[in-house]
């Protein structure tokens, strides 16, 4: 692994993206990451690489400093079991980790995917009938259908204006009369119990939009409030972001680095795999998810990730 990522200026950084990780494991999503999952994933992480936060770790790429394998962990959102079950983790091996978070949904707030989520879980019944807002209806009768269901309408509502997605989820909700959690998501208290824990807050929007498919002096003050309002509970500034689902060209555009740039962030991250090196735009980092399950895997999946070319960007 050092032959792919020396120390020094040709060192590469490996950038991990994750969600959320379940305290244990859902029937609805079996393959999603849970607690016994991403420790696995953990202890092959520090065994093949030395874990940096993030700012450290960018830092010591613009100057040529970074030790061999270098590698950082992020968490895109803000779920409550970030710090519920992920931080602890994260201490009992010793690692930071950048949590971004969507400051709309604290505190009792819910992401419009997982109002989706909860409500086709929720439903009672073998078919969810969306006649009645233009759709179809859609089967829910097995736990392989109302994935199939969630994936449909995640799927069709993510590009919508918010306003409209909104509507949509508001329908799907009303159609399916489940009742809503409200504990997905971060409390402001466990934003500060992450930061007093050493671990990295980043900013990631208020309300997740689709930056490109919004106007851009919307897209500024979604990205200027979301960090002011991290500051605000942490007392400290935040100075790292993530562009919210963060494809370049089709998420993002070139007017969102430059307005990234403007507020003053000192890097911001994409979804575009691969790795960053020295000349890579420190506002466009890549990152990349080890969804495997076995350490055999997982491994291949970093070197994978390593031989990848520079990332294109937006």
């Amino acid at each position: 692994m050092a032959a792919l990522a020396p120390a020094g200026v040709r060192s590469r950084l490996s950038i991990l993206i994750y969600h959320r990780v379940r305290a244990r494991r859902d029937p609805l999503f079996p393959a999603e990451l849970e607690s016994s999952g991403f420790e696995r994933h953990l202890e092959v992480v520090g065994s093949l690489f030395n874990v940096l936060p993030l700012s450290e770790a960018i830092r010591r790429l613009r100057n040529g400093t970074l030790p061999s394998r270098p590698a950082c962990i992020t968490f895109d959102d803000g779920y409550a079991d970030n710090a519920e079950v992920a931080l602890p983790l994260l201490k009992r091996h010793r690692m930071t980790s950048t949590f971004f978070v969507s400051t709309g949904y604290l505190d009792g707030g819910r992401m419009w995917n997982d109002t989706v989520i909860e409500s086709v879980r929720g439903a009672v019944g073998d078919v969810l009938d969306l006649t009645a807002m233009g759709l179809r209806p859609f089967a829910i009768a097995s736990d392989a259908d109302r994935r199939a269901t969630i994936s449909a309408l995640l799927s069709q509502f993510k590009y919508l204006q918010p306003a409209e997605r909104d509507e949509h989820c508001a329908a799907v909700r009303e159609a399916s009369n489940a009742a809503m959690p409200d504990d997905l998501m971060l409390s402001s208290e466990q934003v500060r119990m992450l930061h007093a824990a050493g671990m990295e807050i980043g900013a990631h929007t208020v309300t997740h939009p689709i930056l490109a498919r919004i106007p851009i002096d919307v897209a500024r003050r979604e990205i200027a409030d979301g960090r002011d309002a991290l500051q605000t509970i942490t007392g400290t500034p935040v100075t790292l972001f993530a562009y919210p689902n963060g494809k370049p060209g089709s998420d993002y555009k070139g007017e969102h680095v430059d307005a990234v740039r403007a507020l003053g962030f000192d890097a911001a991250v994409t979804t575009s795999w691969g790795v960053a090196r020295i000349a890579t735009d420190p506002l466009q980092l890549p990152r990349f998810t080890p969804w495997d399950g076995t350490a055999s895997r997982i491994a291949m999946r970093f070197i994978r990730n390593l031989l990848m070319p520079p990332a294109a960007v937006s």
